[in-house]
């Protein structure tokens, strides 16, 4: 499965390009490590680079950046890889964060 679908892709790429400093932008996209920690809500995308941002839940919760090549080029156990909550609609970057 592919990390983000087309339509994400775009959106994200949409808030990147219409950001205005504030980040406050829904998280459009859930990624989540099958097999261990790691989830990632992301609100924007730079083409450019393919770095995301958003809030990042490895053992706390805070915004950053995340590469989405590493992330496509993780293998955790079973040599599973990041995959995408595809139930996962839209929320606020807080709403994720108090969830």
């Amino acid at each position: 499965m592919k990390l983000l679908t087309q339509a994400q892709k775009n959106k994200l790429i949409e808030n990147h390009k219409s950001q205005d400093g504030t980040k406050e932008f829904s998280a459009e996209v859930k990624l989540f490590n099958p097999t261990g920690v790691g989830t990632w809500y992301l609100s924007e995308l730079d083409p450019e680079t393919n770095v995301a941002f958003g809030l990042c839940e490895i053992h706390e919760k805070e915004l950053g950046y995340v590469s989405l090549d590493e992330l496509s080029e993780f293998k955790g156990q079973f040599g599973l890889g990041i995959e995408r909550d595809i139930y996962f609609t839209p929320k606020t970057l807080e709403e994720c964060k108090n969830a």
